[in-house]
């Protein structure tokens, strides 16, 4: 699988990939953003809801298909911003994901892990006219 750590964290990750939480879609969400890791062929789809007042995620589902680690990132990842601000999702870096997967990411797998943090980040910036894609994609990162 290209991970290391502990047994329970690998379970845990292994529970996400096979009972997504918050996976499917949201009617009416603030945005929605998808994206790419065409490396190993996962693909993102996040549906977000913010609050009135635009400055906090009130709710996340996600759909996609990947590799366990993409997919149970975007699971843990989906439990994690309910209730975040917006700017401590933009502030979100690789070693935030890691951390809450529990387990050492080979450097093969890293674009596999960050692209739910990826998709989520562009869909927000994309919502408040901060950046202008149409996809995310995984391709040019280091």
């Amino acid at each position: 699988m290209g991970i290391g750590g502990s047994d329970m964290y690998r379970q845990q990750i292994l529970d996400h990939y096979k009972n997504p939480r918050n996976y499917g879609e949201i009617e009416d969400p603030t945005f929605t953003h998808v994206g790419e890791n065409p490396m190993c062929g996962d693909e993102i789809r996040m549906d977000v809801v913010l609050d009135e007042d635009e400055e906090t995620i009130e709710r996340v589902a996600f759909q996609g298909d990947g590799c366990a680690i993409s997919q149970a990132s975007a699971s843990m990842l989906s439990q994690e911003l309910a209730g975040m601000a917006v700017e401590d999702l933009e502030a979100m870096d690789r070693d935030d994901i890691t951390e809450m997967l529990g387990v050492d990411i080979s450097p093969m797998r890293v674009k596999c892990a960050v692209l739910a943090e990826k998709v989520a980040q562009d869909g927000a910036e994309i919502y408040f006219g901060e950046k202008d894609i149409d996809r995310t994609t995984t391709e040019d990162d280091d």
